[in-house]
């Protein structure tokens, strides 16, 4: 059904680029309405950006680097994004996890394989993620969403039952060591300390994601991601306005529905009295998560690993055991800092030729820390990756480090370093970023969100903007759809 009433200067306005900005727009336009996004950066992307940070030639992923989620998002892998530019590359194995004194876990893409491998560990695993990936397709679309009644409520119950548990609780699950660090190793992406009630959530999503759509990376960087959406976007007579910061709402063109791709504290400033008082203070308890340190680097060779099936690998998870990454999560939300932090690595331009000009790399890695950290943990992350890797502080050539304030001023919507778009605890996993009933709408007229401080939360998926704009079609315009098939 096409809009026929164009009264207003636009339909709808997107006050944001990032994967959930753009996929909102996708999704409006797919409906006929006249859609304008603007961007107060000087190119699009969000978290999706890839920039020349030390040196002409060498293209580092600023903070999205590895994207499991958009291989297995409902809305996005249905986008013909690949005739718009996208290029995806898959590594050899997700992921791998190196430990002291013996052979790193490798998380194989092959679901048997990974079974095999496993050993004593198989069928304790086959029997948790078998039923996950058996019906993968029908889970994403109930649990990549707001809360509501299941479309498969068997599937859903067996799944829930088990993510809402603490990871250290489920751990139990496993016999061996090796696959429990594995795990902690997942459940760690949530930025939250392991024996919080429903962590067992992101670890089971992680190795669902991994034995489905695979980890995948975008050919030419992160940027090629954001770059097909977009050029998908216009196609369809979307428009885009980079290095245009909103900051108030006298800024926005005439329109019948603004939709937010920022966080709670954003738009407050640029709404500001729109909202009734209870709203707002509603709005201002918004609790935002740990923070990130990241190092980048230019090495004159690939990463000596001591075990070299991590080579093969596009992510490596550094932290050892079960216990070590548990320890290490709970004091970083405690507001400390760990001296051997949980580290996640990528390892692009071992897959990806067009990353470097030479035969030199590219490294991306990074560790959480407390919410407006201003520590320099480079010795930290180094004595992990050395830990594992020995010999790697002699290949380095060229580094840079973003603390929490440079992910700020990098990216407004990382408050403290929060590249979540807010906690992800229990609490905060539907209710975000205040209601449950309708986490997108807001008691003014017009006015949504549709950003990571929705649910589903953080990650590079856009099904908050996807579902944004469902409700903005909904409401504003009388659309209401309740199938996941669109024509191109």
């Amino acid at each position: 059904m096409a809009i026929t009433d164009h009264s207003p200067d636009y339909d709808a306005i997107i006050v944001g680029s990032g994967p959930n900005g753009l996929a909102a727009g996708i999704r409006l336009v797919l409906e006929g309405l006249n859609v304008k996004i603007f961007e107060a950066a000087d190119t699009i992307g969000g978290g999706m950006r890839t920039k020349e940070l030390m040196r002409p030639g060498y293209r580092h992923d600023v903070c999205s680097a590895i994207h499991p989620m958009a291989a297995s998002s409902p809305f996005l892998k249905q986008l013909p994004l690949e005739k718009h530019g996208l290029q995806w590359i898959h590594p050899i194995h997700p992921a791998a996890h190196p430990l002291d004194n013996e052979p790193a876990v490798i998380l194989y893409r092959d679901l048997e394989e990974m079974i095999f491998h496993l050993k004593d560990d198989g069928a304790n695993y086959k029997d948790i993620i078998k039923p996950l990936t058996s019906h993968w397709e029908d889970l994403t679309r109930d649990f990549l969403g707001p809360l509501k009644f299941p479309a498969n409520p068997v599937q859903m119950a067996s799944f829930g039952l088990k993510a809402l548990q603490p990871a250290s609780l489920f751990q139990t699950r496993f016999d061996m060591d090796r696959t429990k660090a594995l795990f902690a190793g997942m459940v760690a992406h949530s930025m939250l300390p392991l024996d919080y009630w429903s962590t067992t959530a992101i670890g089971l999503v992680f190795f669902g994601t991994a034995h489905t759509g695979g980890w995948p990376l975008p050919k030419g960087g992160s940027q090629s991601l954001a770059d097909a959406m977009a050029r998908y976007f216009k196609s369809l007579g979307g428009k885009i306005e980079t290095g245009c910061e909103i900051k108030n709402m006298s800024q926005i063109p005439k329109t019948k529905a603004i939709l937010f791709d920022l966080t709670p504290l954003q738009v407050l400033r640029i709404v500001a009295g729109e909202f009734p008082l209870q709203y707002r203070r509603k709005l201002n308890k918004f609790r935002y998560g740990p923070g990130a340190f990241k190092l980048d680097y230019i090495l004159k060779e690939p990463v000596p690993w001591r075990d070299h099936e991590c080579r093969r690998a596009g992510t490596v998870h550094l932290g050892g055991t079960f216990d070590e990454i548990a320890e290490a999560e709970s004091k970083t939300n405690q507001g400390n800092h760990p001296h051997n932090p949980f580290v996640l690595v990528a390892q692009q331009s071992l897959f990806d030729s067009t990353r470097t000009p030479d035969e030199k790399h590219t490294l991306w890695a990074y560790c959480h820390v407390p919410n407006g950290s201003v520590r320099d943990m480079t010795d930290a992350i180094e004595s992990q990756i050395e830990r594992f890797a020995p010999g790697f502080k002699d290949v380095i050539e060229e580094k840079a480090a973003m603390n929490t304030a440079d992910f700020q001023e990098y990216n407004a919507n990382y408050y403290g370093g929060d590249i979540n778009g807010g906690r992800q605890n229990l609490d905060q996993l539907f209710s975000r970023p205040v209601s449950m009933i309708n986490p997108y709408g807001t008691p003014a007229k017009g006015i949504y969100f549709c950003s990571s401080s929705t649910p589903p939360g953080g990650g590079v998926h856009g099904m908050c903007g996807f579902h944004a704009a469902n409700t903005v079609l909904n409401k504003e315009f009388g659309i209401k759809k309740n199938d996941w098939k669109f024509e191109f």
